[in-house]
């Protein structure tokens, strides 16, 4: 998936976060927003999977497994939230989630503000190769 097609599936997720904080508001448990994601996300056709379980591996050796919340288009990970403030170690979570895998993007959103709160990690990976689709894209202006 390239890296126009990443950041629009990111957008269209955001949109159904936002759409079920502008139903909902804040307080609920978790499960009562991912449940209200996953009817927005079926609305706009994307596949997901909740809950999936997903091994970690050391030494190329499975070491345990961590379940995302939802999993979407298998590209993206979305880590719900329902608590007053994120911190440092939800921010590590999201970049374990992605060390762990091979996903490019992890968004982690927060029901639990005012405001659904979400901030968006990308994978090593993933910078990388959106710094080298971008250099190709300046080169190929300048021809």
């Amino acid at each position: 998936m390239e890296t126009d097609e990443l950041n629009a599936l990111s957008h269209k997720i955001i949109g159904c976060v936002y759409n079920v904080h502008s139903a909902l508001g804040c307080g609920f448990l978790e499960k009562v927003y991912e449940n209200s994601l996953s009817i927005e996300f079926g609305k706009k056709e994307l596949k997901f999977e909740t809950q999936k379980s997903i091994n970690v591996f050391y030494e190329n050796q499975i070491v345990g497994e961590f379940s995302p919340d939802i999993l979407v288009e298998n590209k993206i990970i979305v880590e719900l939230k329902s608590i007053k403030t994120l911190s440092d170690i939800h921010y590590a979570q999201c970049i374990n989630y992605l060390k762990a895998t091979c996903f490019p993007l992890c968004l982690l959103v927060n029901f639990g503000e005012g405001r659904a709160k979400i901030k968006r990690f990308a994978s090593a990976d993933f910078i990388q190769s959106s710094a080298k689709f971008a250099s190709s894209v300046a080169e190929n202006k300048n021809l």
